[in-house]
């Protein structure tokens, strides 16, 4: 009798173990718990912790809420302007309906991979090829918009972004790009040695108008020029004339210079110094820009016609008649 009633005992307990452990389930923290009894959901979301549920027609299913990051193969395509390209890209979302992402539609995940590969084939249509390079940002948002539209209402999947991973281009366009930045990166080249050219130019005119002054500098910068030739190894150098045996010929030869030279060449040494403070004060574009200007040529003035009561002053000009001459000096001859 003691027996039977222990067996007993012992079966109870292992009937009450068994159903305390169908009944009692526990949902993490990054879950939500779902219960279908009988195959029909109950209404409500069973948070993170213990729950107790019947043993008998009960049924927790338990949704991850957390975000998950699902690559999707890459799609080719034609872009606007006609460019195949091969493009992959990333989403990001996560489930905020536990129940649609349940009952609504069959591996939620599979889904929205499906979803996001025929919208990425879309977006690769619609836009062009700089955009793709250039503009991700905005053809990110883009694709992010039209994949959660048809996710997030009807599935309960909220697609947080869409990122494009990479943009395979053909060979012959990669080709095509590198000569074009190979030109740009030659044209600005051009322009930079063009201004340094410019300004080289308005500084040694600067620098001519000012040895012009001093025939001594001249001599000067050709002793520097001769040193720094001598300083190369198998050189030979070539002298050429010395000034000084120039300006002892020029003594010798008849001035022709013009009254106003003297005063030209003041003004002359005035422009060269404020050409030379114009290219210290203007940067690179304000050179370029005074490149481009026409060059103001003062007019020569016409010689004034002469009247014609002048003209006959001229033409009857009488030169002194040899019979006017004075009695005395015939007399005298």
């Amino acid at each position: 009798m003691l027996e039977a009633l222990l067996a007993i005992v012992v079966v109870l307990f292992v009937v009450g173990a068994i159903t305390a452990g169908r009944s009692i389930k526990t949902v993490q923290q990054y879950e939500d718990g779902i219960i279908f009894r009988f195959g029909k959901v109950l209404p409500g979301i069973r948070g993170p912790g213990l729950t107790i549920v019947r043993p008998i027609g009960d049924k927790l299913v338990r949704v991850n809420k957390q975000i998950i990051a699902m690559g999707v193969p890459a799609q080719e395509g034609i872009t606007r302007d006609n460019v195949s390209v091969r493009v992959d890209a990333v989403v990001y979302f996560r489930v905020v309906d536990p129940i649609k992402a349940s009952i609504n539609v069959f591996n939620y995940q599979n889904a929205v991979s499906q979803r996001a590969q025929t919208s990425l084939r879309s977006i690769i249509g619609q836009s062009e090829m700089d955009e793709l390079l250039a503009e991700r940002d905005t053809v990110n948002r883009r694709l992010a918009t039209i994949i959660d539209e048809g996710t997030e209402i009807p599935w309960g999947v909220k697609v947080e972004s869409v990122e494009i991973k990479d943009v395979s281009l053909p060979e012959g366009m990669k080709r095509s790009m590198s000569r074009q930045a190979e030109a740009e990166r030659e044209r600005r080249a051009r322009i930079i040695t063009a201004d340094g050219e410019f300004q080289a130019s308005k500084r040694l005119a600067a620098a001519a108008n000012v040895m012009a002054r001093d025939p001594a500098a001249l001599q000067l910068r050709l002793l520097q020029t001769v040193v720094e030739v001598a300083g190369e190894r198998n050189s030979t150098l070539v002298m050429p004339i010395p000034v000084e045996l120039l300006r002892f010929f020029d003594k010798f030869t008849p001035s022709s210079a013009e009254p106003g030279q003297a005063t030209a060449e003041v003004g002359s040494d005035r422009a060269a110094e404020a050409d030379e403070a114009a290219i210290e004060a203007a940067g690179p574009a304000a050179i370029a820009g005074a490149a481009e200007e026409p060059l103001n040529i003062p007019d020569v003035p016409a010689i004034p016609e002469l009247s014609p009561a002048e003209k006959g002053e001229i033409g009857t000009h009488e030169t002194p008649d040899e019979s006017a001459v004075p009695a005395d000096r015939s007399a005298s001859s």
